[in-house]
């Protein structure tokens, strides 16, 4: 019997069949997305009427060799030296981001932190604990998940720290 890859997924996204799969309550958000605007996670947080500090950004950075999923809001910014002191790292950078399309499976500004095609360590901003629930990609543009910080955390193994500048 043939494999199926991730992309013939019944049910949706590799993101939201791994939602599924482990039984976590969701809800799925999708909107027109608009190649045009200037910021993935603020079109977003605009066309759902979501509060842009529960909607988080998905960003793959290189620290110290190894590619590491940073989850902020998509108000802020990443602090690079913030997420390398959460992974017990010296030096962080942004990685290629053809790589991390390559390595999770997903396309620059719908990389979800669920479902990658290789599961990378994961850093969650702690910022997501003041809220009862965030928005995270689904695994593409125009495609949104809301999920309890917490199911998204213990889904992927994610380390709470405070790695966003607002």
């Amino acid at each position: 019997m043939a494999k199926k890859s991730k992309k013939q997924q019944p049910g949706g996204t590799p993101a939201t069949v791994a939602l599924t799969t482990a039984g976590v309550s969701f809800t799925v958000h999708a909107y027109d997305h608009d190649p045009a605007h200037p910021s993935y996670g603020e079109e977003a947080a605009e066309a759902m009427g979501v509060a842009p500090d529960r909607v988080f950004k998905t960003l793959v950075a290189d620290v110290d060799g190894t590619l590491t999923v940073a989850v902020v809001p998509v108000a802020g910014s990443l602090d690079l030296k913030a997420l390398a002191t959460a992974v017990g790292g010296k030096r962080a950078a942004m990685a290629d981001p053809t790589l991390a399309e390559r390595t999770t499976g997903y396309v620059r500004g719908g990389i979800s932190p669920l479902g990658q095609r290789k599961k990378l360590r994961t850093v969650l901003d702690a910022s997501a604990s003041d809220h009862d629930t965030i928005c995270v990609s689904a695994g593409r543009r125009g495609l949104e998940v809301e999920v309890a910080p917490k199911d998204l955390a213990d889904l992927t193994n994610a380390v709470l720290a405070p790695i966003a500048r607002a």
